[in-house]
């Protein structure tokens, strides 16, 4: 197979992909991702970085998707507790924490009104994934039930990446 050009990649990252740390590198980068700390690249060049340069062979392209799974789902709950715990007002003031009071009323709404099913959506989806994890935390959703849809969620959204970057390298070889 042809990996597919992951242009915009940092250097450095690159070469920690391709360490002997790789699994323990991808690990750290989808906790952060999960946690909404990832700055240096979009949580969507995150797999399929993983795939180009860790490999894409059937056990690796499970071992990967599994571990961005646990480590997003990790960071995603170290929100949600966050959130519960010191409040919204917290977790707007911290720069890292990428959504002003209005948007972020915005995915309240979005929660209010589909519940549960809310958070699996927006860990599918580009741009807002994750973003529902203040708004569950801050709800009376219990931490194991969040932690369930957030892994599902995730787990559709590193599968939909990793099977699109192998339709790519594979269609590249035609």
């Amino acid at each position: 197979m042809v990996p597919l050009q992951l242009e915009g990649l940092p250097n450095w990252l690159e070469s920690l992909f391709a360490s002997e740390f790789a699994f323990a590198v991808l690990f750290a980068i989808c906790i952060l991702e999960g946690a909404m700390m990832l700055r240096f690249m979009p949580s969507e060049l995150v797999v399929p970085s993983a795939l180009a340069l860790i490999g894409s062979s059937i056990p690796e392209t499970i071992a990967i998707v599994a571990l961005a799974v646990v480590g997003t789902t990790i960071g995603q709950f170290l929100l949600f507790r966050l959130a519960r715990r010191a409040g919204r007002e917290y977790v707007i003031q911290k720069r890292w924490f990428p959504l002003t009071e209005s948007r972020l009323e915005r995915f309240d709404h979005w929660f209010d009104r589909w519940g549960r099913i809310a958070v699996v959506v927006s860990n599918t989806m580009l741009v807002v994934r994750g973003l529902l994890t203040v708004p569950a935390g801050l709800s009376e959703m219990d931490g194991r039930t969040f932690a369930v849809l957030s892994s599902l969620g995730s787990l559709f959204f590193q599968s939909i990446l990793a099977g699109l970057y192998l339709l790519g390298g594979y269609l590249l070889t035609f």
